[in-house]
C-alpha cells in the first residue's frame, strides 16, 4: 500500500506518526474523518482503494492507497473501509466518521441491508470487529463527486498495479514493512479491425446514464438499441 503523510511529517514503522490525542471538553477523544473509495476496472478486474483521513481541525493526516489485485468493486470498497478502521486503531484515534460513495456497503454496515455475498461476508465481519474496538463510529453515504480525493487515490492505486505512471508532479511512498502488490502486467488488449460486412455494434451507454427499458421473462431489455456497460449495477424502477 502507498501511504502519504501530511506535509512536514515523516513515515514511521507504524504507518504514520501518531498525532497527540486532544481530549474534547467532556474528556473524550476527538473525532477524525475519512473519505474512502474503491474500484475495479472490469468488475472483477485490477482493483484498488484510496482514502483521505483528516483530523478534527480539517487538516489532512494521511492518504491511503493500495492495489488489491484482481477483485470486484465491492471488495475494493470494503477494503477501503478496513484500511481506514485499521489506521484509526493503529494511531489511537478512538472516534471515526467515515464517508463512502458505496451505498451498498454503507447500508450493510448500518444494518439496513443484509450481506448475502459469501465474498463480502468475511470483510463485513472483520469491519464489525474493528468498529467494536472504537469508542465511536459513524458511516454515511455521499455521491461520487463529493468523494473526489478518495477516488483519485483509488485510481492511483489501480494505475500502479497496472504499471501505469502517476500523473506528473505526484509521487508515491512505499508502505513500510509490506511487500508490493502483484502486478497484472502491461499487455494491451488487441483492437479488432472493423468488418464492413458486419453490422455496427450497439453503442454502449455511460455508466451514469439514465436508460429506459422493460422486462420480459425476467430479462431486462434496454430501449434505443443501447448496451449496458460491463460491470455496472442497475436499479429497476416501475413506471
Amino acid at each position: 500500500m502507498t501511504a502519504r503523510t501530511a506535509p512536514g511529517t515523516s513515515a514511521s514503522p507504524n504507518l504514520f506518526p501518531s498525532p497527540p490525542r486532544r481530549p474534547t471538553p467532556d474528556g473524550t477523544a476527538e473525532w477524525i474523518f475519512a473519505h474512502c473509495d474503491g474500484g475495479a476496472r472490469g468488475n472483477p478486474g485490477p482493483a484498488g482503494y484510496g482514502a483521505l483521513i483528516q483530523g478534527a481541525d480539517g487538516s489532512v493526516i494521511a492518504e491511503l492507497s493500495e492495489f488489491l489485485g484482481f477483485r470486484t468493486n465491492n471488495f475494493a470498497e470494503y477494503s477501503g473501509l478496513l484500511g481506514c478502521l485499521q489506521y484509526a486503531l493503529d494511531h489511537g484515534h478512538r472516534r471515526l466518521r467515515l464517508v463512502s460513495d458505496s451505498e451498498l456497503m454503507v447500508k450493510q454496515i448500518q444494518g439496513k441491508y443484509q450481506v448475502k455475498s459469501p465474498d463480502l461476508k468475511p470483510l463485513y465481519d472483520e469491519a464489525k470487529r474493528r468498529i467494536a474496538k472504537l469508542d465511536g463510529f459513524e458511516i454515511s453515504h455521499a455521491l461520487r463527486h463529493k468523494n473526489k480525493d478518495a477516488d483519485r487515490l483509488a485510481n492511483e492505486a489501480m494505475d500502479r498495479g497496472m504499471k501505469r505512471s502517476p500523473p506528473t508532479g505526484q509521487t508515491t511512498t512505499p508502505y513500510p514493512g509490506k511487500a508490493a502488490a502483484p502486478s497484472l502486467g502491461t499487455a494491451a488488449t488487441p483492437v479488432p479491425i472493423a468488418d464492413p460486412s458486419r453490422p455496427a455494434p450497439a453503442p454502449v451507454a455511460k455508466a451514469d446514464a439514465m436508460l429506459r427499458g422493460f422486462t420480459r421473462d425476467g430479462v431486462v431489455h434496454v430501449l434505443g438499441g443501447e448496451k449496458l456497460p460491463e460491470g455496472v449495477f442497475v436499479k429497476i424502477i416501475r413506471e
